[in-house]
């Protein structure tokens, strides 16, 4: 829990997302191995995380993959097809979107900000 406070730190205080995330408000998961997270974010911001989701936590979209390909992709220096998450969801069988794809890509732009952020 406390990688994903850090992760909402960097979120919400990062310039670039207090621009480009004001029209960006959903909750999305996401499944890191076993452990599953429903975030909610308002205007491009975290506003809550929910770490013990129960079946009611909805979320609109999500992003599952196991542990390995998120260790990857969150790496310093990530290898080819792991460096953005549009390259992981085409060519990386591992990484799924789940829920509203429409939803997630039309909040693309922020979305990969957000992912971005991961690498802190």
């Amino acid at each position: 829990m406390a990688w994903m406070e850090g992760y909402r730190d960097r979120v919400n205080a990062d310039p670039e997302m207090a621009v480009i995330g004001g029209w960006f408000t959903a909750a999305l998961s996401f499944t890191f191995g076993e452990q599953r997270y429903v975030v909610r974010v308002e205007r491009g911001r975290i506003a809550d995380i929910n770490a013990a989701p129960r079946i009611d936590a909805r979320a609109t979209f999500g992003f599952r993959a196991p542990m390995a390909v998120w260790d990857r992709f969150v790496s310093p220096n990530p290898p080819a097809l792991y460096h953005d998450f549009f390259a992981m969801l085409m060519r990386v069988p591992e990484f799924v979107l789940e829920g509203d794809g429409l939803a997630a890509m039309q909040n693309a732009r922020a979305l990969q900000r957000m992912m971005n952020l991961m690498r802190g």
